[in-house]
């Protein structure tokens, strides 16, 4: 990182130093959180977490050759440099805020209820072809992921491609307060979250929160296909750009060829031209993410060539839509995360295989009083996608459960010449799931796997594609 002095770090957050005055003007080469990161000429900052306090870890950090921790507690006569402040997670958006402020660098926000990181992927593989890029990395998009993602940027670095994920009010204006982006990217406005923030109307609002602090004479990238996003109108007097796939918007898809699980391939209409490009990763939502990185492309001066090269290069990443070939099945990896937008859009995608289809499907979380009619029409589109086998996990996933069998019964009530195929099971763990796969599963099968992170739907990955 560009490096920042002890003195200079204590100004920035409001903290006071205790070292030696000779020490003040010390440089230090890293940000860290976590102890077992710290390396010679480190800033540790000493974050309370649930189950550890990282004061606890100082003396060993400072042992390993950490230049200086910043610390809530008085440390006392020691004999190394430390900053004392209020608040350690205050301290560490302060300093990153500071840092971010002394970078020459443009700044790609991203925002969304569905898709932030699969577009944050493609919007770095397209900037990537002409410049040097940082990008948010795993799920570092919070008020402490995003400070350290923002430590990491080197001086060598042109853009940065930062996903900001929030769940309540206020969240995305600290966030946006640090990242000050340049290109603000919203990719649509769902459910996620609702159980805090109310309403549709209450997510857009928080989401929307980022244009308060970014570039005045910056660039807001909207998704034109969203009702709530097509009517917004930035308070910062910018008119935003729109992307979709109806001709209005100003990037648009046209000539969309479903490639099955290869991808898809389409005609990209700007407003002043058009080029043909390969996505690699199969969905029309990519069709929507890689729309948007041509928005963001040409924010940022890139040509068709470049863009198209890197919308083609652009692979999935584990969790993500994923595409594994395993000795026995195909698996569809995209248990990162789910909502119920991001479940229909899967099932899409599932729907392209050319063998017996599966979804293994669990729990979706914080969908407030409506959840269990959400999870109940993920079973109906599931059986209107004629997916083959519906395997549903967890207490909520019952009602995807339910939700596919009405639909199919009655389909077969309107249609007694009808047979339907579909075989739906429901387990109310992962352990009884595994005691029967082998008797649901054919060798063969193409397997969706998703749900909400923390069902913890990893293992299912693993252990059927045997790689850990």
């Amino acid at each position: 990182m560009k490096h920042m002095s002890l003195q200079e770090i204590a100004a920035a957050c409001g903290g006071t130093l205790h070292c030696d005055p000779s020490l003040a003007g010390r440089e230090v080469s890293s940000v860290v959180i976590d102890s077992r990161k710290a390396e010679k000429g480190s800033l540790f900052i000493a974050i309370k977490g649930a189950r550890v306090d990282g004061h606890t870890f100082i003396p060993q950090v400072m042992e390993k050759g950490a230049l200086c921790s910043v610390s809530e507690q008085d440390l006392g006569d020691v004999d190394y440099p430390y900053i004392r402040v209020a608040s350690c997670e205050q301290a560490l958006k302060d300093i990153a805020e500071h840092y971010r402020r002394s970078l020459d660098i443009k700044v790609v926000g991203i925002s969304g209820s569905v898709g932030k990181t699969s577009t944050k992927e493609m919007i770095a593989s397209v900037l990537s072809q002409k410049y040097s890029v940082l990008k948010t990395e795993g799920n570092f998009n919070n008020e402490i992921g995003l400070p350290l993602t923002v430590f990491n940027i080197r001086e060598e670095h042109e853009v940065a491609v930062l996903e900001m994920g929030i769940s309540n009010f206020g969240e995305m204006t600290r966030l946006a307060k640090i990242a000050r982006p340049d290109v603000c990217v919203f990719t649509n406005i769902g459910v996620a979250h609702i159980e805090s923030l109310g309403s549709r109307d209450g997510i857009l609002k928080a989401k929307t929160e980022m244009i308060d602090y970014m570039n005045p004479e910056g660039t807001v990238i909207v998704n034109g296909d969203d009702d709530k996003l097509r009517g917004f109108t930035p308070q910062n007097g910018l008119t935003p750009v729109y992307f979709g796939l109806d001709e209005s918007c100003s990037y648009h898809a046209e000539q969309i060829t479903s490639r099955g699980l290869k991808g898809t391939d389409a005609r990209f209409v700007t407003p002043s031209s058009t080029f043909d490009a390969h996505i690699s990763i199969p969905g029309e939502h990519m069709v929507y993410n890689a729309l948007a990185a041509t928005a963001a492309g040409y924010a940022l001066g890139m040509t068709d060539s470049e863009i198209a090269q890197g919308i083609k290069a652009n692979v999935p990443i584990a969790g993500r839509n994923n595409l594994i070939e395993g000795a026995h099945y195909t698996v569809i990896d995209d248990c990162y995360n789910a909502n119920p937008a991001s479940m229909k859009s899967s099932l899409d995608v599932l729907a392209y295989a050319d063998t017996r289809t599966v979804a293994v499907l669990g729990d979706m979380f914080e969908l407030g009083a409506d959840e269990k009619k959400m999870h109940y029409d993920v079973g109906v589109h599931a059986a209107e996608k004629e997916i083959n086998v519906l395997i549903c996990i967890g207490n909520l996933s019952a009602e995807i459960a339910r939700g596919a069998q009405e639909t199919v019964h009655s389909a077969g009530n309107e249609n007694e010449a009808q047979t339907c195929s579909m075989e739906i099971h429901h387990y109310k763990t992962k352990a009884e799931f595994f005691e029967n796969a082998d008797s649901v599963l054919r060798e063969g099968d193409t397997i969706l796997v998703k749900a909400s992170h923390g069902m913890e739907f990893p293992e299912i990955v693993e252990r059927l594609t045997g790689k850990e």
